[in-house]
């Protein structure tokens, strides 16, 4: 939020903006001087701050540049979340804002930013991707999210079922959330090509105890289903400092029940009716996405989803000395699910049919066993990480950051056919799947910063990671809780990425700055495989090496007014996923591609940003073009189609954003945020797919608007009015949903929000909000909730 005395501050600021590894160490012997000057200067930076132990700590603050969102200095207050020299555009929302919106999961914070959504289907879903630009809401290998430097982005695989693990942050206590708009910084990998999401929780100065519960309730009304669907969230968290140790606890529990999720059709059929078929009544009809005629005949598998998670997140932090700080953080999410499923369909006597040959107004139809077939499932999940580092005002500064995620338990079942009993059906085991990193960092930062021209901010890093994917399937007699029985198909594989990086941030005249760097990736993907039964396909191991340059030039043209090019060149490689990850069907195994190649993109913007009016106005004209794209379609120049993730020739976005967000607008008391953005995404190349040239690409909207009003009447009362708006958008890469706002299209949209909130201490808080305030009914091929109503009640000591 902004106050007129820190506008120039703030619009300053938003200007940042094994052997099998040794074998692979031998390539990046050209970048070996780079990690030797980062590991020599993580020393250096160590051991002087060991010399300067008895020095005052009052002006100490993190190094210019950083990796990790989350620090606090030797007393406890908190430190910039973000390099104040990213050459990008940042977008950040703190406490002050989100506490007075309707806010369950941490993903919710984001809902108001400028050119994205999050594409959360109900509280408490699993599959809540971020959208921004040109990157569509089933990309979740295009954006990145940390939490306290902690990798928490799931790039085990490319799509809506690998969302980042938001779970592993509790709202209440995040710090500040800061959104790095593309991948003009050398720090972050081609995963940025989005976006970057820095979350920074705080560490508590003095002791403190917190609570939270919240209920909500929607009714949702579509098809055969007009119900309620209701849900909890309760949290309570513990911490304190003593002395150089400071440490918070938390505990969550959510358990929620979803709306219909997916239901299951037929295509209007013209076969005349049989008589051996059943006749049934209860079906619905209704024109599709391509405005076809359907049969709605029950809720399938994916279902009403109910869900009960739990976290568990514990966060220790130890100052050494007033400049070397240690931290350890332990997380802990659990989940289970079940999706229960519902036929519409009847018989003359009153009996739920699920499949077979029925009689539907005189026309034959064949529902699949599988069609309305329930599952359920649950998983394990660990987050271990450790950091250390020094924070000097000037000088060497260093950077150790490892994480380990680790999924010890997956299990999902699924009937075979529907109903309500425990017959034959699938398991699926997910243990042993996970991703490792490992970070090491040191910059420079100048002894005078504000001294004007020939300032030089350094940055030199080495990035590791390693993700692992090994996911089993069996057969078994009792789908709900029966043991494996034979086996039914499996697959597996790994991914390694090594990186180094330097940056430079360049002051060479007083108001003009250049912020240049380069990163080079070694990636390799290996031990990968798929079975069937007895019969095994392993795959060869592959590999790809990039350089990636990025440069941004920025002008202060006064000391409210900035104007920054930047250019960038980014490579996202091929996931465990996309490579390996398949479905087999009868004797052939299809939807995999092991010879994917790196999507290559060139991204380019051009900003303004100005303080003014009590805030900051921000304009900016973007764009991206990509390389090789990796999606999933159908090759339809070879018979029979082959549909697997492929490398579309070229997709070019390009558009334009505008924001404002501001503090005691017009009248003392009213915040706003609102920002308007329009972008088009077009397929210019695609041999495997002619029909979809000049085509717009998959769910990118033409326009997003979002718009928050926050009126604080007082300290005590605030009243808090939003909206969003997506416009057109197409679920289809050759754009044939002609019908969008349905089931199974994409909506455009417009859903309006509200809450109120009362703070009788400052320690404690009531507050009642709608989501969907109008009860829109729209869809992202799912139906989104219906209107929403919340009650919340917090308090502390």
């Amino acid at each position: 939020m902004f106050t007129p005395a820190s506008r120039g501050a703030r619009l300053r600021s938003s200007s940042r903006l094994h052997p099998h590894v040794r074998s692979r160490l031998a390539p990046l012997s050209l970048l070996a001087p780079f990690a030797a000057a980062a590991l020599a200067a993580f020393a250096a930076a160590s051991a002087h701050a060991a010399d300067t132990a008895n020095t005052d700590t009052s002006a100490t603050t993190l190094p210019t540049v950083t990796v990790s969102a989350s620090h606090s200095d030797a007393k406890g207050a908190p430190t910039p979340a973000v390099d104040p020299n990213l050459p990008a555009t940042v977008e950040t929302v703190t406490p002050a804002q989100f506490n007075n919106w309707n806010v369950v999961n941490t993903e919710d914070v984001l809902k108001y930013l400028p050119n994205l959504a999050v594409r959360k289907r109900f509280v408490g879903d699993l599959n809540s991707i971020i959208a921004v630009r040109g990157t569509s809401n089933t990309q979740s290998a295009r954006g990145l999210v940390y939490s306290d430097g902690l990798l928490l982005s799931n790039l085990l695989g490319n799509s809506y079922a690998f969302p980042p693990r938001w779970s592993m942050v509790f709202p209440d206590q995040i710090q500040q959330v800061d959104v790095i708009y593309g991948p003009y910084s050398a720090l972050y990998p081609g995963n940025s090509l989005g976006a970057t999401v820095l979350i920074t929780t705080r560490m508590p100065s003095q002791f403190e105890a917190n609570a939270d519960v919240k209920a909500f309730t929607q009714h949702f009304s579509l098809y055969g289903v007009n119900q309620n669907f209701n849900g909890s969230e309760m949290s309570a968290s513990i911490g304190d400092r003593i002395g150089k140790f400071s440490w918070l606890l938390g505990v969550n529990h959510l358990e929620n029940t979803s709306q219909p999720l997916q239901f299951a059709t037929l295509a209007q059929s013209t076969t005349p009716a049989k008589a051996g078929d059943t006749p049934v009544h209860g079906a619905y009809f209704y024109n599709n996405q391509t405005n076809a005629r359907t049969v709605v005949l029950g809720v399938n598998g994916e279902g009403i989803e109910h869900t009960v998670q739990d976290q568990f997140k514990l966060r220790t932090q130890y100052d050494f000395t007033p400049t070397v700080q240690g931290g350890f953080t332990l997380g802990y999410w659990h989940q289970t699910y079940d999706s229960q499923t519902s036929t519409f369909l009847y018989d003359d006597k009153g009996n739920p049919v699920y499949s077979g040959k029925v009689n539907i107004g005189g026309y034959e139809y064949t529902v699949p066993a599988a069609a309305m077939a329930p599952s359920r499932g649950w998983s394990e999940n660990w987050l271990y990480g450790v950091n250390l580092r020094t924070h000097q005002a000037t000088g060497w500064n260093g950077e150790a950051i490892a994480s380990y995620y680790d999924v010890s338990n997956s299990v999902a079942r699924t009937a075979n056919s529907g109903g309500s009993g425990n017959g034959a059906g699938t398991m699926t085991l997910g243990d042993g799947t996970g991703w490792k990193t490992l970070d090491l960092k040191t910059t420079w930062t100048p002894a005078r910063p504000d001294a004007g021209a020939g300032a030089h901010w350094l940055t030199f890093g080495y990035h590791y990671d390693n993700y692992t994917v090994d996911n089993r399937t069996y057969n078994t007699l009792a789908w709900r809780d029966g043991p494996a029985g034979s086996f039914a198909n499996a697959f597996a594989g790994k991914t390694e990425t090594q990186a180094f990086y330097a940056q430079d941030a360049w002051r060479f005249l007083p108001r003009w700055k250049l912020v240049y760097g380069v990163r080079y990736e070694d990636w390799h993907a290996y031990d990968g495989y798929q079975a069937l039964g007895a019969s095994t396909v392993p795959y060869a191991g592959v590999g790809d090496r990039h350089f990636s340059p990025k440069a941004s030039l920025s002008l202060d043209v006064t000391d409210d007014l900035t104007l920054r090019a930047s250019v960038a060149r980014a490579f996202r490689f091929p996931t465990v996923g996309e490579l390996f990850q398949g479905q087999i069907n009868g004797s052939s195994i299809v939807n995999n591609n092991p010879n994917l190649k790196a999507e290559d993109d060139l991204s380019k913007e051009l900003t303004a940003e100005w303080a003014h009016w009590n805030g900051l106005f921000r304009f900016t004209l973007f764009q991206d073009d990509v390389k090789n794209t990796i999606f999933s379609q159908t090759d339809t120049t070879v018979i029979p189609n082959v549909t697997n993730f492929q490398n579309i020739g070229k997709v070019r976005s390009r558009g334009v954003e505008t924001s404002y967000q501001g503090e005691d607008v017009m009248l003392r008391g009213l915040d706003l945020t609102a920002s308007v953005a329009y972008t088009q995404s077009k397929i210019l190349e695609n041999a495997q797919n002619p029909a979809s040239v000049g085509k717009y690409f998959y769910r990118i909207p033409l326009w997003r608007v979002n718009a928050v009003a926050t009126y604080r009447f007082d300290a005590h009362n605030a009243l808090t009015l939003a909206a969003r708006y997506s416009g057109r958008q197409y679920n289809t890469l050759t754009n044939a949903d002609t019908n969008p706002n349905v089931f199974g299209g994409t909506s455009t949209y417009t859903v309006a929000d509200v809450k109120y909130t009362y703070r009788p201490t400052k320690k404690s808080e009531i507050g009642v909000g709608v989501d969907n305030l109008f009860d829109a009914r729209y869809f992202v091929y799912h139906p989104y909730p219906g209107r929403t109503f919340y009650v919340e009640a917090k308090i502390g000591i």
